[in-house]
């Protein structure tokens, strides 16, 4: 029992999947897709430790070879054939390094499912979302629909984030690719969950569409993106990812509700 315990508190620390106060790296990935947004910025950031190390030794070297106290007569260094040959050619090599995959990973976010298990739509309006499952149509021909509202900061629950929880969670199974297809009711608006990697725009009078495909279960909170007035702050995203079992029995419910 103690060590569950100690089990859960670990995985509830070890796991990131809201902002955290002083954050200095990405929320833990949630999906393939982040994953790979991940693994590119490292890399990256491989290439930009080589980058800094090298010019920072050709900085304290030139000021080391140029100064008047240490080295009176200085070198007289005009041009180098080589050091230019290699300046041009290295810095391309590394750009080409790095566009290879930044053009492979583009390429898989702009894909879109052509056969989705699930579609959701996502609607913007100030100041709350409306989510539509249309795969689930009850018998009057209505689509299962909710709006999310935010929880007020003066009325969380105890364990609920302040101005990141909401009144009615978007539940997806997880291991499931899903279709996103997000529009706006009013004002541009934007749907982004930071751990799942997927940020789409809502612009009005079109309907933008992506995929996500959530690999474990949890919580996964996102916010609006779009500056758009005075609440713009109070529009989270809440994503819960359950098993399938869980998901089919939600689905279930909620159709009974809006039956009855």
């Amino acid at each position: 029992m103690i060590l569950r315990s100690l089990s859960c508190r670990f995985l509830t620390i070890a796991l990131c999947d809201a902002a955290e106060p002083w954050q200095l790296g990405s929320q833990d990935a949630a999906t393939p897709m982040m994953q790979g947004i991940i693994d590119l910025h490292h890399d990256i950031f491989f290439f930009l430790i080589l980058i800094l190390v090298f010019v920072s030794r050709m900085l304290v070297r030139a000021l080391w070879h140029f100064n008047e106290q240490t080295n009176p007569i200085p070198q007289r260094i005009v041009h180098g054939t080589t050091i230019e040959i290699i300046r041009t050619i290295f810095p391309s090599v590394i750009l080409l390094f790095i566009a290879i995959p930044s053009f492979a990973l583009l390429y898989s976010m702009d894909g879109v499912l052509v056969d989705p298990a699930i579609t959701i739509k996502a609607i913007g309006h100030q100041w709350y979302r409306t989510y539509e499952y249309s795969d689930y149509n009850s018998s009057d021909e209505q689509s299962l629909t909710f709006d999310s509202y935010t929880i007020p900061e003066d009325d969380p629950e105890l364990g609920q984030s302040r101005l990141l929880e909401v009144d009615n969670r978007v539940v997806v199974p997880a291991k499931t690719h899903l279709r996103m297809i997000v529009t706006p009711a009013d004002v541009p608006h934007s749907w982004a969950v930071p751990s799942s990697g997927v940020k789409c725009d809502a612009v009005p009078g079109r309907s933008n569409l992506t995929s996500i495909s959530v690999q474990r279960e949890g919580v996964y909170y996102g916010q609006c993106s779009e500056i758009r007035g005075t609440n713009h702050a109070f529009t989270p995203i809440v994503v819960e990812a359950v098993t399938l079992k869980d998901y089919a029995d939600w689905v279930s419910n909620q159709l009974i509700l809006q039956t009855n």
